[in-house]
């Protein structure tokens, strides 16, 4: 029976050790509950503005690809293009430089070689001195760069600068192969 009474004894030990940490908690709540409350809400209008937010970015970004299938369709479509322009800068870029190379619209990419977007920009003014076929420069397309200028070098009757020009390119280059047939031709073209 001794056993059984100090069973008794332990769990109302452990009762009243629940009870007495429920009224710390309930005495808790009772003092910070404004606190509690405005973390709660603040926590719920920020889940809810992050949903709103990531929505709007969402319908931005289906406007603009939408407004860029309907140009791939119909190029001559103003108001898919003006939508493009407002709701995905970048992408309407990168369409327009699409179009004026396709084009070989020499106004357009001078524009864009003024782009903030740093690919469109190199690219654009790489592809703009080529067409004008002048000697150029460009981070992306540097070996293409190297062997453009090195080609108007040949033109030019220039064969020992266009062979110093084409052994810039690097062995790994996918490029290399192509720069060495050129490197050969400029031997006859002494």
């Amino acid at each position: 029976m001794s056993i059984k009474i100090k069973d008794i004894k332990e769990e109302f030990t452990a009762d009243e050790q629940m009870l007495v940490s429920a009224f710390k908690l309930e005495k808790f709540y009772k003092k910070h509950k404004i606190k509690i409350i405005s973390i709660l809400v603040a926590l719920i209008l920020a889940f809810s503005i992050n949903q709103i937010l990531i929505f709007i970015e969402q319908h931005r970004l289906n406007s603009a690809n939408e407004a860029f299938l309907t140009l791939l369709k119909d190029s001559k479509n103003s108001e898919a293009l003006n939508l493009l322009k407002e709701k995905n800068p970048p992408l309407f870029e990168l369409y327009s430089y699409n179009r004026a190379v396709t084009n070989r619209d020499l106004k357009e990419l001078e524009s864009l070689k003024e782009s903030k977007n740093s690919i469109i920009s190199d690219v654009s003014g790489y592809h703009l001195t080529v067409m004008q076929r002048q000697q150029t420069s460009s981070k992306l397309y540097s070996d293409m760069a190297t062997i453009n200028n090195a080609y108007l070098l040949i033109k030019n009757g220039k064969m020992a600068e266009a062979k110093v020009q084409l052994s810039l390119i690097d062995e790994k280059s996918p490029l290399y192969n192509i720069s060495q047939i050129i490197r050969h031709y400029t031997i006859k073209g002494k």
